[in-house]
C-alpha cells in the first residue's frame, strides 16, 4: 500500500482516483490548494477535498461512492405530505454564503470542529461567483430554515452538504433539487459517502470505477447550468 501523494503548488494534476487508499473514503492525495481551477479538475475526476482546520487540504475518492439517479428518487408517505402543505418557500441560488455558513455550524454542532473551514467556505463561494457551485434555500416564515449546496459539471451534480433547523427541511430542498434536475436531464447526483439520510432518499452505492464512467459520459469542465426557479 502506498503513501498518499502530496500535490506541488501550480501543478493543478491528480493521481489516479484508483490509487485512493484501500480504506473508508479513500485518502487520495494531500496539499495543494483550493483555487477554482484545481476544484474543478478534481469533481471532473471524482476527487473532492474534505479535512479540519489544522490539516493540510486532504482528496478523497471513496469506492464505494453513493450516488442518486434521478429517476430513482424515493419520497416517503410522510415526506409527501409536507410537500403538498407547501409550507416551506424554496428558492435556488439567492444566498448561497447563508446556507453554506449553516452547514458549517450544523456539522460543527457537538464536534470540535467541522469540515467546512472559513477556508472551504471561501472557495466554495468563489465558485459560486463564477457560476459552478449552486444553493437550494428552505425557508420558514422568510428565515432560513434548511438548504443545500453543491457544484454542476454539465449533466452531473456533485452534492456537498445540507442542513437543517426544522424538521425535514433539508429533504424539501434535495426533492425540489433532484426535480429540477429531472427536468434539465441530469443523469446524476453525487453523494460522496454513505448515510442512511440519504439512503432513504433512494440514494444506493455503485463502485469508483462505474461513477468515473459517468463522470467521463456527462461531464464537460467548460459547461455551466444555469439554475433558476
Amino acid at each position: 500500500m502506498h503513501d498518499p501523494i502530496w500535490l506541488q503548488q501550480g501543478d493543478l494534476s491528480f493521481p489516479d482516483p484508483e490509487q485512493a487508499l484501500k480504506e473508508p473514503n479513500g485518502l487520495l492525495a494531500i496539499g495543494g490548494d483550493l483555487g477554482p481551477e484545481r476544484l474543478l479538475s478534481a469533481y471532473k475526476l471524482g476527487i473532492f477535498p474534505w479535512y479540519e482546520a489544522g490539516q493540510p487540504i486532504l482528496w478523497w475518492s471513496p469506492d464505494p461512492r453513493m450516488v442518486l439517479f434521478p429517476e430513482e428518487l424515493h419520497i416517503s408517505r410522510s415526506l409527501h405530505k409536507i410537500l403538498q402543505k407547501q409550507r416551506y418557500k424554496v428558492s435556488f441560488n439567492q444566498d448561497f454564503p447563508a446556507v453554506i455558513s449553516s452547514c458549517a455550524k450544523q456539522r460543527g454542532k457537538n464536534r470540535t470542529g467541522t469540515w467546512i473551514t472559513d477556508e472551504m467556505q471561501q472557495a466554495y463561494i468563489n465558485l459560486h461567483k463564477a457560476g459552478w457551485a449552486h444553493s437550494v434555500e428552505v425557508w420558514h416564515n422568510n428565515n432560513l430554515t434548511g438548504g443545500l449546496y453543491g457544484i454542476a459539471l454539465s449533466k452531473i451534480f456533485f452534492g456537498e452538504s445540507m442542513f437543517s433547523t426544522q424538521d425535514n427541511a433539508s429533504k424539501v430542498a434535495f426533492v425540489h433539487l433532484i426535480h429540477y434536475l429531472q427536468k434539465q436531464d441530469f443523469k446524476l447526483i453525487d453523494c460522496q459517502v454513505s448515510s442512511a439520510h440519504l439512503a432513504s432518499l433512494g440514494a444506493r452505492e455503485i463502485s469508483r470505477q462505474d461513477f468515473r464512467n459517468y463522470l467521463n459520459k456527462n461531464t464537460n469542465p467548460t459547461q455551466k447550468s444555469t439554475f433558476s426557479l
